[in-house]
């Protein structure tokens, strides 16, 4: 079996910092979830990195989540689709994202402080910019997770690589300077 790797860019600016402005609701999601559609199911769906429901209770996956506060094997069920770990020199984030295509997945750290995987499940319809469908009912057209970096990061260097066609992995070095954060 063959192992295939892919860099994934990461950026560093914001074009649209006023994304994430409409909240997914509980109830929203359950009557989004409940419709018979296979896609959404894959993308949200129990154990799935994206959905609302991936740490047990509901949780808006446009809020930044503290992910590395806790233990995977704690936090999450087995067999789980997704593990966290620190490293001597990295902090190390694995998700297999089936149903997702490489080319809509996008890292980014927002001013230093979050983590951001996004991609499109369904581009919207109507003419605009496409960076407007993460200011409305974002779910409709797309996938999100954010989470909060650990202090102490170089998170300039974060390192996103797609690998096997369905495992996303992140590195965030550790950093010994106190500054690097800031």
């Amino acid at each position: 079996m063959s192992s295939s790797s892919r860099q994934i860019e990461v950026q560093f600016e914001d074009p649209n910092p006023h994304k994430w402005g409409h909240p997914l609701k509980e109830d929203v999601f359950a009557t989004f979830i409940s419709k018979e559609n296979p896609t959404v199911k894959k993308i949200f769906g129990l154990g799935s990195f994206f959905s609302p429901l991936l740490f047990g209770k509901f949780f808006d996956p446009s809020d930044a989540f503290p992910l590395w506060e806790f233990d995977s094997e704690a936090l999450l069920p087995s067999p789980r689709s997704i593990d966290w770990f620190p490293t001597d020199t990295d902090y190390v984030l694995r998700a297999e994202l089936h149903g997702i295509i490489i080319k809509s997945l996008q890292v980014s750290v927002e001013n230093g402080r979050i983590l951001e995987v996004l991609g499109l499940w369904n581009p919207p319809r109507e003419s605009g910019k496409p960076a407007e469908w993460k200011n409305g009912r974002w779910w409709e057209h797309g996938y999100v997770r954010r989470l909060e970096l650990p202090e102490k990061t170089e998170w300039r260097n974060v390192d996103a690589r797609w690998q096997n066609e369905s495992l996303l992995e992140i590195r965030i070095p550790k950093s010994c300077d106190t500054n690097a954060t800031k």
